[in-house]
């Protein structure tokens, strides 16, 4: 404070000077509201949009900026995700509604003839789309890479992943599955299965992609995964602490690992220390584009970890759910057990599972298909509408976010009765309905890894059944979804091991 001394009644005068700087916890909060007006306004516009055109589908959507995310989310979280599906299609239309889920105006389609409409459609009325919080967690996905790059990626991943390729990995898979079995099983008296599952996925992910079996390069992947996939589908609001930045960060820690992974590779194969075809990281460093460039280990590592999240995260999932439901169903478990002897007497001792002995496995993976029905991994998928269209008598606008559900047929006594039953016996035969047992989704847009998770799968499950029997620690754990199902205390297992061992 200064005293004007100019001043007859010797007024007191502040300096602007000597004013104190603005609160920064009031900026923030200024900065805060002005992301929040302008999301609402855009989000105003877009709903007037949205109400002009004639006979939109029947819902609605919910609260500004949020929609009905909230409901979406907790419905999952709390273990009924169907609920959120099924309201609206008993409220509104069992074929189709509209909502508002994470920052987007979504028409939700449901049914085997919005599966079919969404996976036929593909270039023509639809394509692939994703929330805003996995194209920030993925910012140079294949859709945002180059053309050439993507080009090479569509054609390139599809053919290792094939079952011909594959069949050379199932040896590799079983050395890897007996190796974990003996170092995460062997000797326990209890197994928490779910992050065990995890350890195991990955573990073969990073063999299978990068050729990489060391603990500590293991781990420097492994470890952020949780976090990741905590934010995959979340509110996108990308601010610290939030569950969406905190996936960010884990996304740049594990591609950050991978291009160290990708640089020590490129080296070793100038210097004919490591194969170029020994693993899709060594062909996509060795393989030119079209165009006759080659990929960074930036972009390299951004196919990489979207590969080893689906690898990971889907396959440990799917494990999970057969251990619960076989502890739950001891006649299943004992026909899956006769079945995976079958092989054992088939081979010789110390001799390595081959393509043959895993055709053999056919109602084990009657099994998995049963699992990943009541629990699928991928809960259902998004895709945009490029031009407008009719479908079921209702308009949809170019722009619009289209959502398909898995549970919609999954538990829907339409297509499988008692839905809630466990009956692998669906899958015998000619199995369920086309377009109702969508866990890998469809179309051109179906994933690319399907052959290699149902090797996977069904290699661990003939180690598990082979050794083991068991019994659920929790009778009644509960199911969460966040983003895909898991039991919330990790599903502990009591294991009783096979006297031949």
């Amino acid at each position: 404070m200064i005293y004007n001394n100019d001043s007859n009644d010797n007024e007191l005068v502040i300096s602007s000077v000597q004013q104190p700087s603005m609160d920064p916890f009031f900026i923030f909060g200024l900065l805060l509201l002005a992301l929040f007006l302008s999301v609402s306004f855009l989000l105003y516009l877009s709903r007037r949009a949205y109400a002009s055109l004639p006979n939109p589908p029947p819902g609605k959507l919910g609260f500004p900026v949020v929609g009905e995310s909230l409901e979406f989310l907790s419905t999952r979280r709390k273990g009924v995700p169907e609920k959120f599906v099924f309201d609206r299609m008993a409220k509104y239309c069992r074929d189709v509604f509209k909502t508002s889920i994470l920052g987007a105006t979504t028409a939700v389609m449901c049914g085997t003839a919005g599966n079919k409409f969404l996976f036929s459609n593909e270039k023509k009325h639809v394509t692939g789309w994703w929330p805003k919080s996995v194209e920030l967690i993925f910012p140079t996905s294949l859709e945002k890479s180059s053309n050439e790059e993507s080009i090479m990626m569509k054609q390139f991943l599809p053919n290792f992943l094939k079952p011909e390729p594959l069949q050379k990995y199932i040896p590799v898979m079983d050395i890897i599955t007996q190796r974990h079995f003996n170092t995460s099983w062997e000797g326990r008296n209890v197994v928490k299965v779910f992050p065990t599952a995890a350890e195991f996925t990955t573990l073969l992910a990073c063999r299978v992609f990068l050729s990489v079996e060391d603990p500590i390069e293991v781990a420097k992947i492994s470890e952020p995964f949780e976090i990741l996939a905590a934010g995959f589908l979340s509110i996108p609001i990308n601010l610290p602490g939030t569950k969406l930045n905190k996936a960010v960060k884990a996304a740049d820690q594990i591609r950050d690992a991978i291009v160290q992974i990708l640089k020590r590779r490129r080296v070793e194969i100038a210097e004919n220390k490591a194969n170029g075809m020994q693993d899709i990281a060594s062909m996509l460093l060795t393989t030119p584009t079209n165009a006759g460039f080659y990929m960074t280990e930036a972009h390299i590592s951004e196919k990489i970890l979207g590969m080893i999240v689906g690898g990971r995260d889907t396959a440990s999932t799917v494990i999970t759910f057969i251990i619960k439901y076989l502890a739950e169903n001891p006649e299943i478990y004992n026909k899956v057990y006769e079945e995976q002897m079958e092989v054992v007497k088939s081979k010789k001792p110390g001799e390595l599972l081959n393509w043959e002995d895993v055709q053999k496995m056919k109602y084990s993976w009657c099994v998995a298909c049963e699992a990943m029905r009541l629990a699928p991994p991928v809960q259902g998928g998004f895709k945009v509408a490029i031009n407008d269209f009719v479908y079921s008598g209702f308009n949809i606008r170019k722009g619009w976010k289209l959502y398909w559900s898995a549970i919609a047929t999954h538990m829907n006594p339409e297509y499988f009765p008692e839905p809630e039953k466990f009956n692998p016996s669906r899958f015998e035969g000619k199995g369920p309905v086309p377009y109702s047992f969508v866990p890998f989704g469809g179309g051109p847009r179906m994933c690319p890894g399907k052959e290699y998770s149902r090797l996977e799968t069904l290699v661990f499950m003939h180690h598990l059944v082979t050794r083991y029997n068991w019994e659920k620690v929790y009778p009644t754990e509960k199911i969460t979804v966040d983003p895909m199902p898991f039991p919330v205390n990790g599903l502990p297992i009591r294991l009783i091991p096979h006297k031949h061992q």
